[in-house]
């Protein structure tokens, strides 16, 4: 066994058991934060910036997430310039996810970046893992678009409501479906 800590195995893209109190305190507060956005009055612009600002990584200027909104610890969170998401967008950030900027995501979207181990020892003894998602400038996801683990969008893609992104995506083209695919370029 290794001698990182847990947090610093899950930081590191190792296997980790999640039930450790570093990653439990980390989780807490993001729920907390999350909480405070969910439920602050939706005309409350500059409190749900501010809680946007202490929850993420990054929160660049002109940004917009409208809650709801979830995350598993915030922090690992990089959201861009002049970004928006509508509402319901789900971070599963346990590896890294930067969105770059002037994106445009649709509502219900899901970035997951949590893996678990195919075989069912690990599996059941609770280990897993994650790969970051990194998504380019100018993107648009549509409504409903699952981004799977290890996901790099390239700048100026088009990704169609509903499709699920398996693997990478060029910059520059319209790609649809699940799994997603590359119907056009731009």
């Amino acid at each position: 066994m290794s001698e990182k800590t847990m947090r610093e195995r899950m930081l590191a893209g190792d296997l980790y058991l999640a039930d450790d109190p570093e990653i439990a305190a980390d989780s807490r507060r993001a729920m907390s934060l999350t909480h405070r956005i969910n439920t602050t009055d939706p005309t409350e612009t500059a409190q749900i910036r501010a809680l946007f600002g202490d929850l993420l990584g990054e929160y660049g200027d002109g940004a917009e997430i409208r809650p709801p909104f979830r995350c598993d610890y915030g922090y690992q969170t990089r959201f861009g310039a002049r970004s928006f998401a509508n509402f319901g967008l789900v971070v599963l950030d346990v590896a890294a996810v930067t969105i770059g900027e002037d994106v445009q995501i649709g509502p219900n979207v899901q970035l997951l970046t949590a893996t678990h181990p195919l075989e069912p020892g690990p599996r059941r003894d609770k280990w897993e893992a994650a790969e970051p998602i990194t998504i380019g400038d100018n993107v648009w996801l549509g409504g409903g678009v699952v981004v799977c683990p290890g996901v790099t969008i390239g700048a100026d893609t088009v990704v169609g409501a509903g499709s699920v992104v398996t693997r990478d995506l060029p910059a520059g083209v319209v790609a649809v479906g699940s799994p997603a695919r590359v119907v056009r370029e731009l």
